[in-house]
């Protein structure tokens, strides 16, 4: 690691054709800080695993993979982080169902108090939003539901996002 550049943590990114896993040296501390900072529209992973949906041949390894943010339809950290309580802001979890093809999303998704649902959901913002107590599954690809504690979907390619 060079002096300045953070830490590394393992990363989950989901795209339409590949599962990729691999760590992110970052500054930030959470998943959606890391992917809604990114400088670039790419992210550079080391360790990488690249492993393609339907296929039975051997997952894919490489020391570096540059993934296009564009591409990403979700992302998980492999280690759950306690909030920093100075960058938390007060939010209410709302159920939501998020449909980014060809998964599904359940889980709460953390809008503006005070406000309607209709607005709040207008005030929802950034490249990558997270959904906590989440569950996704895929039965286009036959990915069985599994449930993690929170993920960050890319916004840009959800089809539907309703509480």
């Amino acid at each position: 690691m060079f002096p300045g550049e953070g830490q590394s943590f393992a990363l989950t990114l989901y795209t339409d054709a590949y599962v990729i896993r691999g760590h992110v040296m970052s500054r930030q501390r959470r998943v959606t800080d890391v992917l809604n900072s990114a400088d670039h529209e790419f992210l550079v992973l080391t360790d990488v695993l690249l492993d393609e949906y339907g296929t039975r041949s051997m997952a894919v390894k490489a020391d570096y993979a540059q993934v296009n943010l564009a591409a990403v339809l979700f992302a998980q950290a492999d280690v759950a982080l306690d909030p920093v309580p100075e960058l938390t802001t007060p939010k209410i979890p709302e159920q939501a169902l998020i449909s980014i093809p060809p998964f599904k999303i359940v889980g709460r998704i953390h809008l503006a108090p005070q406000m309607d649902l209709r607005s709040a959901l207008l005030e929802l913002t950034g490249r990558f939003v997270p959904v906590t107590e989440a569950a996704f599954w895929s039965e286009t690809l036959g990915e069985a539901r599994t449930t993690v504690p929170m993920l960050a979907f890319n916004h840009s390619r959800a089809q539907i996002l309703a509480p």
